[in-house]
């Protein structure tokens, strides 16, 4: 047993030289081993973790120790693809099977045929997209767009997301019959402050590198230096290290850091509670101050949009709409309970004498807010597209959304340039 659990630790070692891998965390090495034990299988795997903390590296390792080694690797960033083209993209198309098609052309999937499929930001594909995927990992078969005809692959796949899948069902984003099919074997990889100890070890790997390549001193660390390290929380993970570790590099003179000197360059730790409005915002992943506020944007404007349903299928009835208006207690008790009748009576008809059948979302409340919330929506995506000079690919990446979410904003607001 002994001997056995040496041999682990050694190729677990074996494994973090061979790919550059960092760190002594139990959590990693479990994920390390787990990666090494799938490999010569052809199980789909699912890699889960937070943005930024090397997912990406795992289906490298278990391509690179599997019998497909000397087949294709092809790794896929599923929210950068816009929604229109990634059938195209994934499976191939047709010549004249759309508008641009000039001739036909192979997807990935046929491309990697014999080798392995790294999906990146699984989560992000359209449910069509996601019924096409299921067939293809129940029978090694897919169409390409415009075609009629089945063509079988030979693909290992393995996917990556940063968000809780769970919740992407329950919210009817993700298909679950396809997240039963990807997670036959889940890989678990931590977030950079649930392996403390590795961050030092990572700073300092990062500051040789940037010493190295800007020909200058290598930064050092004093003891209370190093506490301030461990104990922020890198809501970035090691991504927010590295360019923490290049910035300082670039931009501080002396080179021995100061517990004084990281705090000038760390962004504030501490963050005012918000509302009850932000109850639910931080389930299943730390959020930065921008992603919090862009995701409670988004739930406010669901949660007016569902209040307009709920007071629409309520006037509608016909009993109400013949007895009831934003004031009147003589609504039937079985119709209109006691909730309902704060909510209409909130946000409905200002005036006693207006009907209620007088387009009374007209100069309401609702609307106003519902615009108001566009309003500043469509001015979020224009600030941070002027900001990265139109890159798309940055500005979603600052708003916290998948760049094909962006894409489409940018159409829904008629957007230029």
């Amino acid at each position: 047993m002994i001997a056995l659990e040496a041999r682990n630790t050694m190729d677990i070692i074996s494994v973090k030289q061979r790919f550059g891998i960092i760190g002594n965390s139990p959590l990693l090495d479990r994920a390390i081993d787990i990666a090494r034990q799938v490999a010569p299988t052809d199980l789909s795997v699912l890699i889960t973790g937070e943005s930024g903390v090397g997912k990406e590296i795992f289906p490298q390792i278990i391509h690179h120790l599997s019998a497909r080694k000397h087949g294709p690797y092809i790794a896929v960033n599923c929210g950068a693809i816009p929604e229109g083209t990634i059938d195209s993209e994934l499976f191939g198309h047709e010549k004249g099977s759309f508008t641009g098609a000039h001739e036909a052309r192979k997807g990935y999937f046929e491309v990697a045929n014999g080798g392995t499929i790294f999906l990146d930001e699984v989560a992000e594909l359209p449910l069509s997209t996601q019924v096409r995927l299921l067939r293809v990992l129940e029978s090694g078969e897919f169409f390409k767009v415009g075609s009629s005809k089945s063509q079988k692959t030979d693909v290992r796949v393995v996917a990556a997301t940063n968000v809780e899948v769970q919740l992407a069902i329950d919210h009817g984003k993700f298909r679950q019959d396809l997240f039963y099919r990807l997670n036959s074997v889940p890989i678990a990889v931590p977030a950079l402050r649930e392996r403390k100890d590795d961050i030092i070890l990572l700073f300092r790997k990062f500051a040789s590198d940037f010493a190295e390549k800007y020909r200058m001193p290598v930064l050092e660390l004093d003891d209370e230096a190093k506490q301030i390290l461990m104990n922020y929380r890198w809501t970035g993970n090691i991504r927010q290290l590295k360019n923490f570790t290049e910035q300082i590099s670039i931009i501080e003179r002396n080179r021995n850091l100061s517990a004084a000197t990281l705090q000038r360059y760390l962004p504030e730790t501490t963050r005012r509670d918000l509302p009850v409005l932000f109850k639910d915002a931080h389930k299943g992943s730390e959020m930065s101050e921008r992603e919090l506020l862009y995701k409670i944007l988004f739930d406010m404007r669901r949660d007016i949009t569902d209040l307009k349903k709920l007071v629409g299928e309520i006037i509608g009835h016909d009993e109400v709409a013949s007895h009831f208006n934003a004031s009147d207690s003589r609504a039937p008790e079985h119709l209109l309970n006691e909730p309902h009748r704060q909510d209409v009576n909130r946000v409905l008809v200002h005036d006693r004498n207006q009907s209620v059948d007088d387009e009374p979302f007209v100069h309401g409340e609702i609307l106003e807010e519902s615009l108001s919330l566009q309003e500043r929506e469509l001015e979020l995506i224009r600030r941070a597209l002027e900001k990265h000079e139109g890159r798309r690919r940055n500005a979603a990446k600052e708003l916290g959304i998948s760049e094909r979410t962006l894409y489409r904003k940018i159409r829904e607001y008629g957007i230029k340039g």
